[in-house]
């Protein structure tokens, strides 16, 4: 073999990196250890795997090639080592999962994944939708658990569950005491949202369709809890997931609003690389979720949940 397996962690450590610096600090390595690896690589097969573009390195054409089958023989080799060592199968994990996910659902999980297999090592990366699917694309995450649409050809989009949308104000604001609210009355209003790139603002913009423009959107903010606590203040309506609402509700801190003519129902999805080969800790975490019920090979998802296979 001309290569050797050294070589071939420093080549993905910088192609997930972007530096060589920070693929020597991840790997403990000194950089002219690094470079000195990376560069005998290229060398020996007079190839050239990264473009250096000014401080940092992008992966070339041959590079963006081989990094796919380059990780599936890595995550092989670990495996090996695991069994050589007398280790559970189950190895590390990292897991990106949206705020709505990260903050009501990933933790329980988490603790099952540990109790089920002691010797797993989980990392849990709180992240939008948008920023998710990006670390997964680029090999940083081992999967993503997302509220939001994911248009990248390079991930596979699993069905996980449902959830649904409700909008909330505070038990006082007039329109509370409505038995339902029509497209007027949501445009009479001011609005708190989610921020754009988020799963929980790509579904509200899906179900207010038409009426987007007409919508008084005065504050966008990245955390739910502040959401709700802007809308506990009288500031306007919000709209935020059920998982992240169903205590204030009974305690009726906040109110639900019935809406009319719009579907505020979504899924949840399970993102993972495309072509990533399968790994034993991400297979243990999807069974543990409760499996999925519908693979999406398709970038783009319809309106009420799975992905146009077009």
């Amino acid at each position: 073999m001309r290569y050797t397996f050294r070589q071939l962690e420093v080549f993905l450590a910088v192609a997930r990196t972007g530096s060589v610096t920070r693929a020597a600090r991840e790997l403990g390595l000194s950089q002219s250890a690094a470079s000195g690896a990376l560069a005998e690589l290229e060398r020996q097969f007079d190839l050239q795997l990264f473009d250096r573009v000014g401080r940092g390195v992008r992966l070339s054409d041959r590079g963006q090639a081989l990094w796919p089958r380059a990780e599936a023989l890595a995550e092989q080799a670990r495996a090996v080592e695991r069994e050589l060592e007398g280790r559970p199968e189950v190895g590390a994990l990292r897991v990106g999962a949206t705020l709505t996910i990260g903050e009501y659902l990933a933790a329980p999980l988490v603790a099952e994944m540990l109790s089920r297999h002691p010797g797993a090592r989980v990392a849990l990366e709180i992240a939008n939708t948008a920023q998710i699917a990006e670390r997964v694309a680029s090999y940083a995450l081992d999967v993503g658990l997302v509220e939001g649409e994911v248009q990248n050809s390079e991930l596979d989009v699993t069905r996980w569950r449902d959830d649904e949308l409700v909008v909330i104000a505070a038990p006082d604001h007039p329109l509370a005491r409505r038995r339902a609210l029509g497209d007027e009355e949501l445009c009479s209003v001011p609005w708190i949202l989610r921020e754009r790139g988020s799963g929980t603002r790509q579904a509200f913009d899906r179900a207010m369709a038409g009426l987007l423009p007409r919508l008084d959107v005065v504050l966008e903010l990245e955390l739910t809890g502040a959401i709700k606590q802007a809308v506990a203040a009288g500031l306007g309506l919000g709209c935020v997931s059920r998982l992240a609402v169903e205590d204030d509700l009974r305690r009726r801190s906040l109110a639900a609003c019935r809406v009319t003519g719009r579907d505020l129902r979504r899924s949840l999805f399970f993102v993972r690389r495309r072509g990533r080969a399968p790994a034993a800790a991400v297979d243990a975490w999807i069974s543990l979720c409760g499996g999925a019920s519908a693979s999406i090979r398709s970038p783009t998802h319809s309106r009420n949940g799975p992905a146009r296979l077009d």
